[in-house]
């Protein structure tokens, strides 16, 4: 649980420090240290924690084998690192809206399938979805996956029915990682 409450935290710490539009405002932020690419890296000093974080390339949202078009929250995946926790390459993903009761979101990396799992937590009083891999050695596999990869494709379901995948550009994901990942001492 507390790898899970730590996720949830950094991800409710990004999305309030990017205000609303999260990768696009946190442009403006000034935690945010570089952008290689399709990837941001950013830094919080007290506690001491690096991010970075994408936005999808694109977005196929279906109901009933119909594309449909659907209001959804911020888009994001991240890899985090906690580095006075020991703590380091945590990968997680929130799709913008809830996920159902014990929902699986599956992250296809060319031939490599990851499965995360999600849970619900209310954020500035909106109920957000957040999913993560079960653990930090599944993250090292998919960061792994990442580096070598082009596109992440993460498949969920809202609580409402609605099947989404989104594509999310790895093109600067392993110089971004490495940079977040030297600056919290890795």
């Amino acid at each position: 649980m507390f790898y899970k409450t730590s996720i949830i935290g950094i991800l409710a710490a990004a999305c309030l420090t990017a205000s609303a539009g999260a990768v696009l405002a946190q442009d403006e932020s000034t935690n945010r240290v570089a952008a290689d690419t399709d990837w941001s890296v950013f830094v919080e000093d007290d506690p001491t924690q690096c991010w970075v974080v994408s936005q999808p390339t694109g977005s196929v949202n279906t109901r009933d084998g119909n594309e449909v078009q659907v209001n959804r929250g911020d888009i994001l995946m991240f890899v985090s690192f906690w580095p006075g926790q020991s703590r380091m390459g945590e990968v997680s993903f929130t799709g913008g809206y809830p996920y159902p009761d014990g929902h699986v979101v599956t992250v296809e990396i060319g031939s490599d399938t990851f499965e995360f799992y999600t849970e619900n937590r209310d954020v500035d009083g909106e109920r957000v979805g957040f999913a993560w891999s079960a653990s930090a050695e599944e993250d090292a596999r998919l960061i792994e996956a990442m580096k070598r990869g082009t596109d992440a494709v993460v498949t969920g379901v809202s609580a409402r029915g609605t099947t989404t995948r989104d594509t999310i550009s790895l093109l600067g994901f392993t110089a971004a990682v490495e940079d977040a990942q030297a600056r919290c001492g890795g």
